[in-house]
């Protein structure tokens, strides 16, 4: 099976929309339970320099955690398909 660069980029832009909506939700939510209080928090890459800023060091903990799973993926990724 071979995968063409369209169907990636269409992949992509929906998992974006997806994330959107559930920060959307999370947040709402959020509100809701703790009364107004919401914590917030973010991270990425760029390049090869990591960054994050959040209101609660434990959420801090979690967006390294996740940008990393990230990070790793897109290695295998890029590694799988050099190999088709």
């Amino acid at each position: 099976m071979r995968i063409v660069y369209q169907d990636l980029i269409i992949l992509g832009v929906v998992l974006l929309f997806i994330a959107i909506i559930l920060i959307i939700v999370g947040f709402v939510l959020s509100a809701e339970k703790e009364g107004g209080k919401i914590e917030f928090g973010f991270g990425g890459f760029i390049g090869p320099i990591p960054f994050g800023w959040a209101s609660d060091p434990k959420m801090l903990k979690w967006i390294i955690l996740f940008s990393l799973v990230g990070v790793i993926i897109f290695f295998v990724s890029i590694f799988m398909m050099s190999k088709v």
